[in-house]
């Protein structure tokens, strides 16, 4: 396990550099969940697809809280009689904010919460699927809930030796209430879609949602 924990955090800090902060969160029969904050001088490329990484020229300063501590153990369908130790889908969850308009580091014990969603409650999280805090994700925040990106991108996935499936660094996309339920009926390729054609900048913590009604 710590094994598989050093190379992610290797991995992390090659795509993202040095974190200049961490936090770590147990809950009661969890293993341990870190949250890393690393800090980018870049800009939003308005309109990005989902996950999309940093590229713009818009100046602005962007910061990523990733999790540590999610890909020790593999996810497995609660539906399975017994779980495999080794086998199965592994990640690691990645947000994006735009510094300055809210206190954004208040996010972390939210995002561990969503980290240690598979230990707790036996969720896979995967690209296209949703997860909800019950709580803004920081003060003044109009989000309780994301949406789950594809990976590959920001973070590559890290290889493990075999039978270990690959960690995935999963990017989110925090979403209105509004946003939420409209992607439960249109489904997430159709959100992404509609965030893109009004060029929503994903990474502004206090945005608003995106017209749902044309």
């Amino acid at each position: 396990m710590a094994d598989v924990l050093q190379l992610v955090e290797a991995r992390l800090r090659t795509a993202l550099g040095e974190p200049d902060a961490r936090a770590a969160v147990t809950f009661l029969g969890t293993d341990r969940i870190e949250v890393l904050r690393f800090v980018a001088e870049t800009g939003t490329r308005s309109g990005a697809p989902a996950g999309a990484g940093d590229e713009g020229s818009d100046g602005g300063v962007t910061v990523r809280y990733a999790t540590l501590g999610m890909s020790a153990q593999p996810m497995a369908d609660p539906a399975d009689m017994l779980a495999d130790q080794l086998r199965g889908p592994r990640a690691e969850l990645v947000l994006s904010v735009r510094t300055g308009r809210a206190d954004t580091d208040k996010v972390l014990r939210p995002l561990a919460v969503l980290a240690a969603s598979p230990q707790v409650e036996g969720v896979v999280v995967a690209p296209g699927g949703s997860l909800d805090t019950g709580e803004p994700l920081w003060p003044g925040a109009p989000f309780t809930s994301v949406l789950v990106g594809a990976g590959g991108g920001l973070v590559p996935d890290l290889e493990l030796d075999d039978p270990m499936s690959p960690v995935a660094f999963l990017p989110l996309l925090p979403m209105t209430a509004n946003e939420a339920a409209w992607k439960r009926v249109h489904g997430a390729a159709a959100l992404e879609e509609r965030w893109l054609r009004h060029g929503t900048d994903l990474r502004d913590p206090l945005r608003g949602g995106v017209p749902l009604g044309d």
